[in-house]
Formats: C-alpha cells, structure tokens, sequence
C-alpha cells in the first residue's frame, strides 16, 4: 500500500541523548556470551543494561532480521523474508516515501532534516534495508579478508570528523566464521574477542569526540547459529544478545522482559522522543532507562 507523499514524524518527547551508536554484528548468538572474552562488550553490560534473550524473527537469516531491528516490523509486515532480500517478497503493508518500508532512518531524518545520520557497513545487502535516501552517508567497508580493520576505520573517522546524530555499523562477522569453522568453536571465540576490539576502538572514538557523555551505544545482532548454519527454530539461532549502555541508561544488569528484533527500532525511536508508525508492531524497552 503506497500512501503518496511524504508523511512527516515529528519529535513527541525530548530526546533520551543526543547520539546513538548502534553496533551490529552478523551471526552472534546469545549462547556465546557467557564464554567469549569481550571485555569492552561486558563493559557496557555492567554500565547498562542487557538481555540474552532477544528472538530474531523467522528465518533466523540476516535480511529479515537486519530490516525488522530498523523497521520495527516483522517481514509479514516489511516484506524481506529471505537471507539476501533486496526488495520486499512480499508487498511491503505500507510505503510512505523513498519506495521501502519506513525505517528508523527516515523516521529520524522526518523529524531532524539536519542530523548528521550514517550507515557503514561490511555486507552489501545492507544498503538494501536502511532507505540510504534518508541517510547523510552511507559506504560498504573494503573485503574483510584483505582489510579485516577497514569497518573499524571508517567509523573513528565518521565519528570523530561528523560526530552523528546516528550512526549504525554492521560488521558482517562472526557470521562468515561461523559459516567456515562454525559456531561455538575456538575460531568463533577468537573472532568475537577482535570484534571486541573494534567496538573498544569505536567507544575511544566517540570519547575523542566528545560525544560520550551524550552517547547511547547499542550492541546486538540479527541472528545466531548452530554447526555452520543459520536460519532454522533452535535457541542457538534464535537468541541474540542485545546490550544497551550510556546517557540516562540504568546500571541495571540482566532484564527479564521480552524482547523481539523490532523492538530495537522502537527503542531507538523512544531515545529520540519519535512517535512511531501505526505499522510499527515494536515495543521500546523503557525499562532499561532512569
């Protein structure tokens, strides 16, 4: 259903903090917190809040996920329901410009036409899911394989040179080592402790910035994995950590509410004080603030 023109989402409540650094990782499942070495990631978790219960919507593959975390919609609603989905499977219930489901990102850019909103990313399929034409910029990191820190890279350029309003960062592991070694091995372990790195990297980034104490930070993922798949209905798949930590955020630990991918969108809306789309199914986690 496509409304013609643009419906405009204006702020409904003063902004939780002026900047929102979301950190993604493809294919970390919640299972592996427990045991992986990420002192950074464990960081935030003890300044904040977090849950090791967050379910992907299904399949338990990166495009639905990716879209429904910033569209605040499942793929019955959004429409991208395969792993790559470029454009919606199914007709997306509601288009209100740019020709893609509202995300997160327009409904930022609608209500803030001057904010400074970033997308870096490592997977191309991204691009696909964020509406770049509501975006101020957006790039696709060099192969990881030959540039394995580039994603990083640009980030503490990004931050530090633009300081976004909004910025998300998607790093396409540890989904590829899940795939080549699998889940829950030593290879998998060692990829999230340089992971860990980065996002350390990218915390010291927004503090040279000046950003930090303004700063939420949001670290989660699209999906988890089993063997060296992804995409069915067990918990190793369907689990993914979600970590939220920074200005006006409790130290409140481990919450017991339930939490779906969507309702990362509404939780980013709720920081910025936008009233979300009718279409929108997500709940913010209000409880995780002061």
């Amino acid at each position: 259903m496509f409304l013609a023109g643009a419906l405009a989402f204006q702020a409904t409540a003063k902004p939780k903090a002026r900047h929102i650094v979301y950190i993604g990782l493809d294919g970390w499942g919640a299972y592996s917190v427990p045991k992986a070495d990420m002192p950074n990631v464990r960081t935030l978790m003890s300044q904040g809040c977090y849950t090791l219960h967050k379910r992907t919507v299904t399949p338990s593959s990166s495009a639905p996920n990716w879209a429904s975390m910033f569209m605040g919609a499942g793929p019955e609603l959004h429409g991208y329901t395969t792993w790559g989905a470029r454009t919606p499977e199914l007709p997306s219930r509601i288009i209100l410009k740019n020709n893609i489901f509202p995300t997160i990102f327009q409904l930022y850019r609608d209500a803030c036409p001057q904010a400074e909103i970033g997308v870096l990313y490592e997977w191309d399929g991204i691009k696909y899911l964020v509406d770049t034409l509501s975006v101020s910029y957006h790039a696709m990191a060099p192969d990881y394989n030959t540039y394995p820190t580039a994603l990083c890279e640009m980030a503490e350029t990004y931050i530090k040179e633009k300081m976004p309003a909004l910025v998300a960062i998607c790093f396409d592991n540890p989904d590829h080592v899940g795939h080549a070694d699998g889940h829950d091995t030593k290879a998998y372990y060692e990829c999230l402790t340089r992971l860990d790195g980065y996002i350390g990297r990218i915390i010291e980034a927004v503090k040279e910035a000046g950003m930090l104490e303004q700063t939420i930070f949001i670290v989660t993922s699209d999906h988890g994995g089993k063997g060296t798949a992804h995409g069915g209905i067990s918990m190793e798949e369907m689990e993914t950590p979600f970590v939220i930590s920074g200005k006006g955020i409790k130290q409140g630990g481990e919450f017991e509410e339930s939490m779906m991918q969507y309702d990362v969108a509404s939780t980013m809306a709720f920081i910025m004080g936008l009233k979300q789309p009718q279409v929108w199914i997500g709940r913010p986690m209000t409880q995780v603030f002061k």
